[in-house]
């Protein structure tokens, strides 16, 4: 009935796995779960994530060479034996009891061949130092059911989705993105594209893991890099992300190496505010179009 899909890297992703294997057991379903870390280093949590095999219906895999966050997934839906596959976030948790039982629900009443359930964060504030990515998540990617019914698309993430295996094979995720950033984006828009309507539900899942915002910020470099080439590549148009809508009004004004140049002089005070306890979104947004232009420019 259903596969589980978790892809990992270097994360003690056993408590996960047993709260999805408790449910799907307690529901009477056929079911497995496949656990894939992409060749991350062997240490505590490759011994910790071995335990996942002694599980029924449930196995680890541990590829031998990086494979990338694109090709991790699609490894693993090409491995599912279920028509229909749950893909979860190695780094998130169930809110509720009847997480599983909620998606098994869904299937009877809704006619989309793909629903998602929702991320959302603990309203506790993390340490000084994890703030950025508990602001940006609590902002932008925890979203009321209401609000992500107006617009189905935009407010889809693929860190807790189910979805028909099919559509996942016809529309695998993009090989080419390598490290973390738009990998979800892309394989939306090629959703939208194709009028593969996404359902939406009061399914949620916790987002766990809170890095630092000093590493926060240097993914979202990384990510940037990725939105360049998916751009540059015309696998997204300009118009599909605010920030490239952006971007190309300042290259019609010729204004790209001034933001870029403007970018380097504020850098420090950008970091200096990001990395504080207080971190502002305007801000970010002000530096990740900087960078990206800075990128652009090179």
């Amino acid at each position: 009935m259903i596969s589980i899909l978790i892809p990992t890297y270097n994360y003690n992703t056993l408590p996960l796995v047993e709260e999805l294997h408790r449910q799907a057991v307690s529901e009477s379903i056929e079911f497995e779960i496949i656990v894939a870390d992409d060749a991350s280093p062997i240490n505590e949590n490759t011994e910790i994530n071995s335990k996942i095999n002694q599980l029924s219906n449930c196995r680890f895999e541990r590829h031998k060479t990086n494979l990338g966050r694109g090709q991790n997934r699609n490894s693993l839906v090409q491995k599912a034996k279920y028509d229909w596959v749950l893909l979860m976030d190695c780094d998130t948790i169930p809110k509720e009891k009847d997480f599983i039982k909620t998606y098994i629900e869904s299937l009877k009443n809704n006619k989309e061949r793909a629903i998602f359930g929702g991320i959302i964060y603990y309203n506790e504030k993390p340490k000084p130092d994890e703030m950025l990515r508990w602001v940006f998540g609590k902002s932008r990617e925890e979203t009321p059911l209401s609000r992500r019914l107006s617009n189905p698309f935009h407010y889809t993430l693929i860190s807790n989705i189910l979805v028909q295996k099919e559509v996942l094979l016809s529309h695998p995720f993009d090989n080419e993105i390598f490290n973390y950033g738009y990998e979800d984006i892309v394989f939306i828009l090629g959703l939208k594209r194709e009028q593969i309507a996404i359902g939406h539900i009061e399914n949620p899942a916790y987002h766990l893991n809170l890095e630092k915002s000093a590493i926060f910020l240097e993914k979202f470099h990384s990510s940037l890099e990725n939105l360049k080439l998916v751009l540059d590549k015309n696998i997204i148009h300009p118009e599909d992300t605010t920030l490239t809508k952006t971007y190309i009004k300042l290259k019609r004004l010729h204004l790209v190496k001034i933001a870029a140049f403007g970018f380097g002089i504020f850098k420090s005070l950008y970091t200096k505010n990001l990395l504080s306890k207080n971190p502002s979104l305007f801000i970010f947004d002000v530096y990740r179009l900087g960078y990206f232009c800075q990128i652009n420019s090179r």
